[in-house]
């Protein structure tokens, strides 16, 4: 431990002998090269942001350089859009289509992440080589390589990825009427909050996805009774929708027999 600590010391005491005789210390020359480009880089979004706002219009088709300044309204009763991260998340969006809930979700949205970071952090402490040509590492340059391509793959595979709508799962036994009145209960009713659709909604308290939830084979009825009061089926963890009357309840049973399709 000893002879490790002074060679540390030894080198440390070559490097301010170099930044002495041929370099320059990091304070102040660094700090100010990183000061001028910082501030480089926020005028550079200010820019970017008046270029923007003075060059779109206040109307959806006045559409500017860099896009409209506003969009169309959103409708918050919409049963069709599906929510997406912004695209910096899309790496970790994907990876929730690989690692299924409720098995191996744990892995990949927790799991991964935390042990990429913690490597990461530990890596200025695992090599401490002096050592800075990329071609005499081979290790580092073969890991930083692979961590760009994975990164991108999974970019570009979030980002091109197909989600299903809330009502496109339409089967027979039922009209179209009646699915897209239970599809609007579902999302309107807060179902999603705990429960996912082909995509759509958050998985909470272990309750099970409703894409194929119509091929138990149960029964419009039983769905009916069972949305109304699930604790008659032992269910205490999910509230009683009783209080949406016989016709809406109805519509949602016919939703969720109807829901076989994978």
């Amino acid at each position: 431990m000893a002879s490790g600590i002074d060679q540390r010391r030894a080198e440390f005491k070559r490097y301010k002998e170099d930044v002495q005789s041929r370099g320059k210390p990091f304070h102040p020359f660094a700090m100010w090269h990183d000061t001028v480009m910082s501030l480089v880089v926020v005028l550079v979004i200010i820019g970017l942001a008046a270029l923007w706002y003075f060059d779109s219009g206040e109307k959806p088709e006045d559409v500017g350089v860099l896009g409209p300044r506003y969009t169309a309204e959103a409708d918050p009763g919409t049963t069709s859009f599906v929510p997406r991260p912004d695209w910096f998340f899309f790496f970790l969006f994907y990876l929730l289509r690989i690692f299924k809930w409720p098995e191996t979700v744990v892995l990949g949205t927790v799991g991964v992440p935390t042990i990429c970071l913690i490597l990461l952090l530990a890596l200025p402490f695992l090599d401490v080589r002096r050592e800075r040509r990329i071609i005499r590492r081979p290790v580092a340059l073969v890991a930083g390589v692979l961590v760009i391509i994975s990164m991108g793959v999974l970019t570009y595979k979030g980002a091109t990825a197909e989600e299903g709508g809330l009502a496109d799962n339409l089967a027979e036994g039922a009209t179209e009427e009646q699915l897209q009145m239970g599809a609007e209960l579902v999302a309107e009713s807060g179902c999603l909050n705990c429960h996912t659709y082909r995509g759509a909604g958050s998985p909470n308290l272990g309750a099970p996805d409703l894409t194929q939830i119509g091929a138990e084979n149960r029964g419009v009825d039983f769905f009916h009774r069972y949305v109304a009061n699930p604790a008659e089926f032992g269910n205490t963890t999910m509230p009683p929708f009783q209080s949406l009357g016989d016709e809406n309840l109805e519509a949602i049973a016919v939703f969720l027999d109807a829901s076989k399709n994978p």
